[in-house]
């Protein structure tokens, strides 16, 4: 029963896993590696290690996922555009890879089966919650702290980056592309039904076009 439902799991992840590459959705990728992580929380269950798979269902296949359909669905991307393939030597590397891939596991389950030594006892406590606890704060506290220090420093970066790009210097001149500006926005005084639009690379550019006294410069006062 047990090698049946491996079969039956074992199956389920790899057809989803070939879903994600071949679906040209993104979101319907998305949906199959949710697919994948159901499928290996399964096998986890079956081999004995249950905070495993609540960590793969909870962490994975719940907040990871959500975030990259989020991401997915904010920059609307429909389908994958197809386009001509650069590397050409990416194919035949992929099938040689996975063929190594595939050859490792089954030299690893054959041998296995075959291997004289077995489990002196079937009751063991690797994989429960309690264990994992236990372990985490007491003989791997010191990495467990220093784990969530990098990670608080990584948000940290990423916050103080994502500003710096944003704050410019108050003697930086951000200069646009050509922008078609309406009339009433350079000249204050222009009608609010005014058709007439301005196409220029910056309102100094339609300033000198139009002819129009800059307000706020008190050196273009008369």
């Amino acid at each position: 029963m047990l090698v049946l439902l491996f079969i039956l799991f074992a199956a389920l992840a790899i057809g989803c896993a070939l879903a994600v590459v071949a679906q040209r959705n993104p979101l319907y990728s998305a949906i199959s590696l949710i697919g994948v992580f159901i499928s290996l929380a399964c096998l986890y269950v079956m081999l004995a290690a249950p905070f495993i798979a609540a960590v793969q269902v909870i962490v994975y296949a719940g907040a990871i996922m959500v975030l990259v359909v989020f991401v997915i669905m904010l920059l609307n991307v429909e389908q994958e555009e197809h386009r001509r393939s650069r590397m050409k030597f990416l194919v035949p590397a992929a099938v040689v890879l996975a063929a190594i891939l595939t050859a490792e596991a089954t030299f690893i389950i054959y041998f296995v089966e075959k291997s004289p030594v077995k489990p002196t006892s079937s009751v063991s406590d690797i994989g429960l919650t309690s264990s994992i606890g236990g372990s985490l704060f007491t003989s791997y506290l010191l990495p467990f702290e220093i784990t969530s220090i990098l990670l608080l420093m990584a948000i940290v970066g990423a916050m103080t980056l994502a500003r710096r790009l944003k704050e410019t210097s108050s003697g930086v001149a951000v200069v646009p592309g050509t922008t078609v500006l309406p009339l009433h926005l350079l000249d204050p005084t222009a009608p609010l039904d005014e058709p007439l639009a301005v196409e220029a690379y910056g309102t100094d550019e339609v300033a000198k076009l139009l002819d129009i006294t800059d307000e706020h410069d008190p050196s273009k006062r008369d």
